[in-house]
């Protein structure tokens, strides 16, 4: 569902899963790009969006819309191509106001996710790159520079310290983060090398519901990767959903707690 030439197919899969997690992650992020508006004087932040995917976060904060509403979106565009399923998504860009004037890059595995949300106007870049295994070349780089903003929404664990650090490397100066990481998943690893870079990293009280496990055989396996780590699922996890925790990633002397923008 990653791979196909629109997100129809994403939406009716993860819909079935309750999949939130965007949008829980909303508020948040707009307070952070709110807060690095102020701070850093910048009207049209550059945010890099990483696991994009077909642009979900950008389209939430960029049409001021809900994971319902896209669902209900396309679930209405059966018949519709991809093309002109992306003009329509491209006309719904233009008619919400969202949080104002934004740039959105997208970095991804699949190429055809980032075609569409380019297509579809929520990404105004994209990076169809595996920084895991090898430095970023002089054109991403190039692409990478301006970055203010790096939010993410469930990649890490599957994407490491390794990507991060060197989008925060090819930055020319080092961009605020936000990332949401599931808790089968230490963040440690990621916390010391930004600590290596300059960054204090502060965790979010609270934990966010990711999406339901797809099955017995994934949540039994979870549980028992949670159980490794020493982490108590009771009353979550055990409860059939994946939870992430939020942690917010600035550089000295830029941290500070931050709550929910409403």
């Amino acid at each position: 569902m990653y791979t196909q030439p629109d997100p129809r197919a994403y939406y009716a899969e993860l819909t079935k899963l309750g999949y939130c997690i965007p949008e829980l992650a909303k508020p948040y992020f707009r307070k952070l790009i709110k807060d690095y508006r102020a701070d850093r004087q910048v009207d049209t932040p550059t945010i890099l969006d990483v696991g994009c995917s077909y642009g979900i976060n950008a389209a939430l904060l960029r049409c001021d819309t809900t994971m319902r509403e896209l669902a209900e979106h396309y679930q209405t565009a059966e018949s519709t191509g991809a093309a002109e399923l992306a003009a329509r998504d491209r006309a719904m860009v233009r008619s919400r106001s969202g949080i104002g004037d934004i740039r959105f890059i997208g970095l991804d595995a699949s190429e055809p996710a980032l075609d569409y949300a380019r297509a579809a106007g929520f990404l105004d870049d994209a990076l169809h790159a595996d920084l895991e295994q090898a430095d970023p070349t002089a054109a991403q780089r190039d692409q990478l520079a301006d970055v203010d903003l790096v939010f993410s929404t469930g990649c890490i664990g599957y994407v490491t310290e390794r990507t991060i650090g060197r989008v925060a490397r090819a930055a020319r100066r080092r961009p605020w983060m936000a990332h949401f990481v599931l808790r089968m998943f230490s963040f440690d690893a990621m916390r010391a090398e930004l600590d290596r870079l300059g960054y204090q990293t502060e965790q979010v009280d609270g934990v966010f519901r990711q999406r339901r496990f797809a099955d017995e055989r994934e949540q039994e396996q979870v549980l028992e990767t949670l159980g490794h780590s020493g982490i108590d699922p009771s009353g979550l996890e055990s409860e059939g959903w994946f939870y992430a925790q939020l942690f917010i990633s600035r550089p000295h002397p830029d941290a500070g707690a931050i709550e929910p923008s409403v």
